[in-house]
């Protein structure tokens, strides 16, 4: 399989503290790919510089063969890379149909006009209509979104990321502040997604990320710690003592 992303040698340090160490990672395209560690470990420091959020200090990144390392965060989400935070960020007044409306809009350069429920925007709606549907959402389009439940909110979130259309979709903790029942649900709809679509992910519930992820990558002190498959990671003597722990039942 061909690589959706890979990074050489990608390192960041803020003055003399090293947050993300000569990482080399590859991500097959279609993956569901889990990034996991204790806390400090650099997890979210790595995405951010994935999405251009950050500058590297060196090493590159490449979205398919493409180099994107010098690319602003815009730029990187018109060549497919979305992602998501640990904290939703929505817009609370609008509906649920309204929210994902104004992400198609605003992916066509059409923004100023995503209220108008017009003809001219009919093709925004039934694209918003089809993106609720693919993540179950379509009996919430007419709620506001500030009343959805927090689990749902998550959803509409990962929605809006939908609309800019990725190849690349990047979870930051999707199901942080879930209960368990409802992350597994939500990363049964998220792992459900079109395989064109290759998923990477934080996530600290290991038995979610057991269940969902096919491969996984330990960061431990801002550098690649393991890699495997979940099988693989479980077994891993050393990935325990470090960060799984030995009560770990997967």
């Amino acid at each position: 399989m061909s690589a959706a992303l890979r990074t050489e040698h990608l390192t960041k340090a803020f003055g003399p503290f090293v947050a993300n160490s000569d990482i080399t990672v590859t991500i097959e395209n279609g993956a569901r790919h889990a990034l996991i560690g204790p806390n400090g470990a650099g997890k979210t420091t790595f995405i951010n510089l994935l999405t251009g959020y950050l500058r590297p200090t060196s090493g590159e990144i490449y979205l398919g063969p493409q180099p994107v390392t010098g690319l602003s965060q815009h730029a990187r989400v018109k060549m497919g890379m979305t992602r998501t935070f640990q904290i939703t960020s929505l817009f609370p007044g609008l509906t649920v149909l309204e929210s994902v409306v104004m992400a198609v809009c605003e992916r066509t350069d059409r923004g100023g006009a995503w209220w108008r429920a017009t003809a001219a925007e009919t093709s925004a709606i039934d694209e918003a209509r089809a993106i609720l549907a693919t993540l179950h959402l379509e009996h919430c389009a007419g709620i506001v979104a500030r009343n959805l439940p927090y689990g749902r909110q998550r959803l509409l979130e990962i929605a809006l990321a939908l609309a800019t259309r990725p190849t690349l979709l990047l979870l930051d903790e999707p199901a942080a502040g879930i209960p368990s029942a409802e992350g597994a649900e939500l990363l049964g709809v998220i792992s459900g997604l079109p395989r064109d679509m290759t998923i990477v992910f934080i996530e600290h519930d290991m038995n979610l990320v057991f269940r969902f992820a096919e491969r996984i990558t330990v960061l431990v002190r801002g550098t690649v710690f393991a890699e495997g498959t979940p099988e693989e990671i479980a077994v891993d003597r050393e990935v325990k003592e470090v960060y799984l722990g030995e009560s770990l039942n997967v």
